[in-house]
């Protein structure tokens, strides 16, 4: 990798993200990481559209974090490169180039990624500090999941984009506030079903069972956050923690059982996190029931670390 300063941003269906790095013998040091809930796909699975409130949404949180890259954008260091992704929710939407346009406005070459590209990305971040162990990777988003599986720091043997995401099963099926236990058994069946299947598949062809399984984004980081009550988001805390199969299970009935307004209270949540996350816990649990894991190591390292990683190789 080529030694300088990089940017990654992520533009999920659910948040948008930043990373700001140094990369100084092959090595990434985190300068500045940003994060807003913005919600680009709330009803992009019906309508197909982004609509103009998200994107606005969009625009204002990448206004704030070009002034936290701009100020990192140095003489004595500066940035070499900014790589900009967006995943489901501009995947899905028939006026992505829209959406495009408004952030050529603000200087940004947006990348519409495809699913693959999305898995590659995320394993590359995630496996890094794995080195030698045959792993799993789940990223639980707003718009699709991500299942990839291979040698920890190599590249993918098998990887598959669900569209599969807490949003999309949310206004598909957790309609009721709270949702009734048919409306959990029906998202349930959905998820399992197609994670099964694509296990078999990638059985079938060869592709061996992981030793590990690791667990990225808002969903899992928000199942230690809840676990341990916490008051302020500790990274450090959350980053390489163990969470058992029994455990997310406790957390996700504890929030399946809640209405909305009650689920904005539990400690450890974002409330901006509130409408979506029961669906995200199902997701994960059932990515887990069906690869035969009784537990996941979360990872703060995700599709960012990859993004950066992809930047310095390109140099």
């Amino acid at each position: 990798m080529m030694d300088g300063r990089y940017a990654a941003i992520d533009i999920g269906t659910v948040t948008c993200r930043m990373m700001v790095a140094d990369v100084r013998a092959g090595e990434l040091h985190i300068l500045a990481k940003e994060y807003r809930i913005t919600n680009l796909g709330e009803g992009v699975d019906a309508s197909r559209e982004l609509s103009a409130a998200a994107m606005a949404r969009v625009e204002e949180a990448l206004r704030g974090f070009l002034a936290v890259r701009d100020a990192l954008d140095t003489a004595e260091h500066p940035l070499l490169r900014t790589m900009v992704v967006a995943t489901s929710a501009a995947r899905d939407a028939r006026n992505a180039g829209a959406f495009e346009e408004m952030l050529r406005g603000l200087g940004l070459q947006l990348q519409v990624i495809s699913g693959d590209e999305e898995a590659a990305l995320t394993f590359a971040g995630a496996t890094a500090r794995f080195a030698g162990e045959r792993v799993m990777v789940v990223d639980v988003g707003g718009g699709s999941t991500e299942l990839s599986i291979g040698q920890a720091g190599g590249a993918p043997e098998a990887a598959h984009s669900f569209d599969i995401g807490c949003r999309r099963a949310t206004e598909r099926f957790l309609i009721s506030d709270s949702p009734a236990p048919e409306e959990v058994a029906q998202a349930r069946a959905w998820m399992g079903a197609q994670f099964c299947a694509w296990l078999a598949e990638a059985r079938e062809a060869g592709c061996a069972p992981a030793e590990r399984m690791i667990a990225v984004a808002g969903t899992a980081t928000t199942a230690v956050s809840i676990r341990e009550r916490m008051s302020v988001y500790d990274a450090e805390r959350v980053d390489l923690a163990q969470v058992q199969l029994a455990e997310l299970r406790q957390i996700g009935d504890q929030l399946l059982a809640l209405p909305l307004a009650e689920r904005r209270q539990v400690p450890g949540l974002d409330p901006g996190r509130a409408p979506v996350i029961a669906a995200g816990m199902l997701i994960l649990e059932e990515a887990m029931r069906a690869a035969g894991q009784t537990a996941f190591t979360v990872s703060e390292s995700d599709i960012l670390n990859g993004m950066i990683i992809r930047c310095a190789s390109a140099g």
